[in-house]
């Protein structure tokens, strides 16, 4: 009986997983296309695109290929005005299908929703929000050991603690995160934040990784 337990367990198929192209980019931008076997089965093959923008022009972009799983897929934006930042994504579930890099974002319209955000050292100006930005933000970032607000717009899955969790411009510096629905739901306060502290944080690589 063991015996035949033993054999049963050999002669099982292997479980099949997806092996996708990884592709992270370092300091310089650039990286190479290397094959890998996803840890586990449910993972896609996917791209992902980053661009930050400020005062409305494109100032970087980054691509990232990877195993992912399917809920991390996702296009969204999150928007403080001076800067923002724009995810676009391509998923697919066939051998090494992620071979073409992830699309750019298109373009963006106003869409009715409107939110406070700061602007130098007060949060009472209107934001409207563009594209898929469903809902406000309020952030408090501690940069160099001084806490710092941001508000403005972001798309739902933006707002996703476990997204969230994933972005270093806003998870890894103590980032304290609050999203809501309704016009002007994130409530006007001060705060110190100057013109570079808004944009800097944004041109950090987004990962889902």
């Amino acid at each position: 009986m063991h015996l035949l337990l033993i054999f049963g367990i050999v002669l099982l198929p292997k479980v099949y997983t997806l092996r996708c192209y990884e592709c992270v980019p370092g300091i310089s931008g650039q990286c190479t296309d290397t094959p890998k076997e996803c840890p586990s089965q449910g993972y896609h093959c996917g791209a992902l695109r980053v661009t930050a923008y400020a005062g409305g022009s494109e100032i970087t972009h980054s691509n990232v290929k990877s195993c992912i799983l399917p809920e991390y897929c996702v296009e969204g934006s999150v928007n403080f005005g001076v800067a923002r930042t724009v995810i676009t994504s391509k998923c697919c579930t066939s051998e090494l299908c992620n071979n073409q890099p992830a699309p750019g974002p298109s373009k963006s319209i106003p869409n009715g929703r409107k939110c406070f955000r700061c602007d130098g050292q007060k949060c009472t100006t209107t934001l409207n929000c563009e594209g898929n930005e469903d809902h406000c933000i309020s952030t408090t970032v501690t940069v160099e050991g001084q806490k710092t607000t941001m508000k403005g717009c972001a798309s739902k899955q933006v707002c996703s603690k476990d997204q969230i969790a994933q972005v270093p411009s806003l998870g890894s510096i103590g980032a304290e995160i609050n999203c809501c629905q309704g016009n002007y739901c994130n409530s006007a306060s001060s705060t110190t934040a100057g013109l570079l502290l808004l944009v800097a944080p944004l041109i950090s690589l987004v990962m889902f990784f």
